[in-house]
């Protein structure tokens, strides 16, 4: 495809480097976002370039004479304060979340801490930092339960524990990427909102024949059903849509990101995480949900690398 960046956009954004890939456990998957929004930039006319991002990544930026980045790096490194800080630092805009909101989001247990502490239903959790403490909390909350990572995105060392005999392979497969949480499991419908420049948009539920919507099924399966509408009754769907922007308000989060749910048998939405750079695939949420609300995924774009114009984060 031939990139021909207009002068209009060149005027608004200047260079763009569409920063992606990177070191964490989810490289392929910023990889494959990273080229969708790369592309969509180019169609729109924007002066946009793929970085696969390495340690030296400041430096080549300011070599390069990039004026603004496109943040698609999910994962520690990316998504977790660090780039940020080194872009802040360095005076090149970004998109998406500043330091602290990008470091707290990450965390899912101080996400769980402040969200809690503001009101916002959420599973109970223990940290767990033995298998001792994990099957103590198995006792505490009843199977099945929650064993996963604190730190980690796309449902990585996630595991749903059904009964006691896997109880210790989760725990020390969890414990390979870093403290540990356990957290009470809620059955029912997975609901998540995708919120845009201060904008819940509509909610977009998941389901798979896997045992939870994991790596695979978010990524890669073809059967995995999505809904959006998502089927529930438009007070309830509201009612989650507000508590997403209540999430984001709590976490300071800013410009973009997606907020995931269970619901419970009484239709009561649990907070289960915050993304602040979501995936930007050809199965990922964040584009159904704009899709639906008449966002096609280039303007989706723009409006994203519009939350790096004027923004002191």
């Amino acid at each position: 495809m031939t990139h021909n960046p207009t002068a209009a956009m060149i005027d608004r954004y200047g260079k763009v480097a569409v920063l992606m890939g990177g070191w964490s456990a989810e490289r392929e998957v910023s990889l494959m976002s990273g080229a969708q929004v790369l592309s969509a930039l180019q169609q729109s006319g924007v002066d946009a370039h793929a970085i696969d991002v390495d340690r030296d990544v400041i430096a080549r930026l300011q070599a390069e004479g990039f004026d603004r980045v496109f943040n698609v790096l999910h994962g520690r490194g990316g998504e977790d304060g660090e780039i940020q800080g080194a872009l802040q630092l360095a005076g090149i805009a970004y998109t998406g979340s500043g330091i602290m909101a990008s470091s707290l989001a990450m965390d899912k247990l101080k996400s769980k801490e402040v969200c809690h502490a503001r009101g916002i239903l959420t599973p109970q959790w223990r940290v767990v930092e033995s298998y001792e403490a994990c099957r103590a909390a198995a006792e505490a909350f009843g199977f099945p339960i929650v064993v996963k990572p604190v730190s980690e995105g796309s449902s990585i060392g996630v595991y749903i524990v059904r009964e006691s005999a896997d109880l210790a392979k989760a725990w020390e497969a969890a414990a390979l990427h870093g403290q540990v949480l356990a957290e009470q499991f809620i059955a029912g419908m997975e609901v998540t909102a995708a919120v845009l420049e201060g904008e819940a948009l509509p909610l977009v539920s998941m389901s798979t024949d896997r045992d939870f919507y994991d790596y695979e099924a978010k990524y890669f399966d073809d059967d995995t059903v999505y809904r959006c509408p998502c089927g529930l009754a438009e007070e309830l769907e509201q009612e989650i849509r507000a508590v997403a922007l209540t999430v984001f308000n709590a976490l300071n989060v800013t410009g973009w990101g997606r907020v995931d749910f269970m619901l419970d048998a009484d239709h009561h939405a649990h907070f289960i995480e915050i993304n602040t750079i979501p995936g930007m695939t050809t199965h990922s949420l964040v584009p159904m949900a704009a899709a639906q609300a008449g966002i096609d995924f280039n303007a989706l774009c723009l409006r994203i690398l519009d939350s790096s114009l004027g923004v002191n984060k």
